[in-house]
């Protein structure tokens, strides 16, 4: 681990001011995953900005009807939280879903947004890799690619996102709120939030560099039947081949987001017009364009079956 120089900020404005300041700083909350790519020296932040005291660890019923969730709310205590649980069930289990208790119990709201892919070429630093090092080539290209993306990549990077709790808040429309170092403020739809790769696959998100994520709100509660399935190698702690966020309400429409096949939450909602027709339907509308490899073409055909197994499930 590199040297680096530290400081706690006083304010969300003060946070995002500091970073504005210093070329190569980031923030820290839990540091459940930037501690890691500091010792493997893929980030090397010259300086850190502890964001832990800034008071945004709570969550708030909005004058909409909906959650404001600060930005440093701990994935433990809002999967566990009774409103989340009651009326916005796909996002609890998201999160149980999403790692170990002891990373839940640090890791933050704003933080599992942010996190980065686990693509194993990313993580090599003796590999080529457009995410780590801009224009270095991506070796996953013609590599091994079973865990990779099958839509929404680029020459240039076939990485997905590992995060399950967006995967539900991108189903239940959450909007991001930012502050800037000036004191500017922004709502930011979680389907705009995160990029596709296109030719620049190191810029992952729409956030400016002084940009600090004060809260994710979410809209009124959508009502009827929330899941979140989650298929993957082993039964804990690893992230998802395939994922589906879904909240199918009684006259068998719904929404639909999927996890671990593309580089952000993916979901058209063009393609949920094809509920009544079944899974294959959807999928098929879902992953138009698709571009899968060798090693991951199995992910189109099981986002079918998990999708099916939803619709099952609800259908009693």
């Amino acid at each position: 681990m590199r040297a680096f120089s530290y400081e706690r900020a006083g304010s969300p404005q003060e946070a995002a001011a500091a970073a504005a300041a210093q070329e190569g700083a980031q923030f820290i909350a839990g540091g459940t995953n930037l501690l890691d790519l500091m010792k493997l020296e893929i980030e090397t932040p010259s300086h850190l900005i502890d964001v832990n005291g800034l008071g945004l660890d709570t969550i708030e019923a909005t004058a909409e009807g909906g959650l404001r969730i600060g930005a440093l709310v701990r994935n433990t205590d809002l999967a566990a939280d009774q409103r989340v649980r009651r009326d916005y069930g796909v996002l609890s289990r998201a999160l149980v879903a999403g790692a170990s208790g002891q990373l839940r119990n640090k890791a933050t709201t704003g933080g599992n947004l942010l996190q980065r892919t686990r693509c194993p070429y990313f993580y090599d630093t003796n590999m080529s890799c457009n995410k780590r090092e801009p224009g270095s080539g991506c070796a996953a290209q013609g590599g091994y690619s079973r865990q990779l993306a099958v839509i929404g990549g680029s020459e240039a990077c076939i990485a997905t996102h590992p995060s399950d709790m967006a995967i539900a808040m991108r189903v239940l429309d959450a909007v991001v709120e930012t502050v800037n170092a000036e004191g500017d403020t922004r709502a930011i739809p979680l389907a705009d939030f995160h990029l596709l790769p296109g030719d620049t696959p190191h810029i992952e998100t729409v956030l400016a560099p002084d940009e600090f994520i004060t809260a994710v709100v979410l809209p009124r509660p959508l009502g009827g039947q929330h899941f979140y399935h989650k298929v993957r190698d082993r039964a804990s702690y690893a992230f998802a081949l395939v994922s589906v966020a879904a909240v199918i309400q009684p006259d068998g429409s719904g929404r639909i987001a999927l996890g671990g096949v593309a580089p952000k939450p993916w979901r058209n909602e063009a393609a949920e017009a094809a509920m009544p027709n079944g899974a294959r339907a959807v999928i098929s509308r879902l992953l138009e364009g698709a571009t899968p490899t060798e090693d991951n073409e199995f992910k189109v055909t099981l986002a079918e079956r998990t999708l099916a197994a939803v619709l099952a499930e609800a259908r009693g």
